[in-house]
């Protein structure tokens, strides 16, 4: 797996934050290969105003959320460099990624939603706190629940850091998994997952579980569309 090189230019807060995240419980559980993982985080912090008051009663801030982790995909350079949206930056690492693999060099894309849900204070210190939800969590056996130390204005970053340490520690076993399935095998072109994922999209979106856009940005993704473009259309011919 590559390693991301430390931006020269990362804001001191951003640092600081990333420096002072621990994780006091690791899911017990990896992300899912085959479906969807849903993670539940509590990420513990001391108040921002901490400090500002004399004589004040230690508080701790506690935030409860999810993360939701689609399956994760195999991906080519080509398939990425057909994505919209990146900036100049990303257009020329993606070059780079090109050159030096080539374009059909597969990988896997983790893609994330983050759902906050709610957010409280209590009495006590954050290390504290973090011990009891851990064992809470420990005891009512909830193996996709993570409980963070984070810092109070930028929890966000304190979750960023656990889902890409997190999706590292997948990686291995999901490629495992879909390496003995044989879905990094060349199919026509693509990896046999590009098909198995197109079949899927276009049964969903004959059940209008998906519009059919959906498709058709995935098989022009692929460069798969005048391949499709028959079976494509029969979904509009009902």
């Amino acid at each position: 797996m590559l390693q991301p090189q430390r931006p020269e230019n990362l804001d001191p807060q951003i640092e600081r934050a990333i420096a002072m995240t621990r994780t006091i419980r690791v899911p017990r559980r990896s992300l899912s290969t085959f479906g969807s993982t849903v993670i539940h985080y509590h990420v513990v912090s001391q108040p921002v105003y901490e400090g500002i008051f004399e004589d004040e009663q230690k508080d701790t801030v506690v935030r409860y959320g999810l993360v939701r982790a689609d399956r994760p995909q195999i991906v080519t350079p080509g398939y990425l460099s057909n994505s919209e949206g990146f900036g100049q930056e990303a257009t020329e690492y993606l070059d780079y990624l090109t050159n030096r693999y080539g374009s059909d060099a597969a990988g896997l894309l983790y893609k994330y939603k983050n759902e906050p849900q709610t957010t409280e204070t209590v009495a006590g210190e954050p290390r504290q706190i973090a011990a009891k939800i851990r064992d809470e969590i420990e005891r009512d056996d909830k193996p996709l629940h993570t409980v963070l130390l984070g810092v109070d204005e930028l929890w966000d970053v304190s979750v960023m850091k656990f889902i890409y340490e997190f999706t590292n520690q997948s990686a291995k076993s999901n490629f495992e998994e879909l390496n003995e399935r044989r879905l990094f095998d060349d199919d026509g072109g693509v990896p046999r997952d590009a098909r198995v994922r197109i079949d899927d999209l276009m049964q969903r979106a004959r059940r209008r579980e998906i519009d059919p856009s959906v498709v058709h940005e995935e098989l022009v993704r692929w460069g798969l569309f005048e391949e499709y473009q028959e079976s494509f259309f029969r979904l509009f011919r009902r």
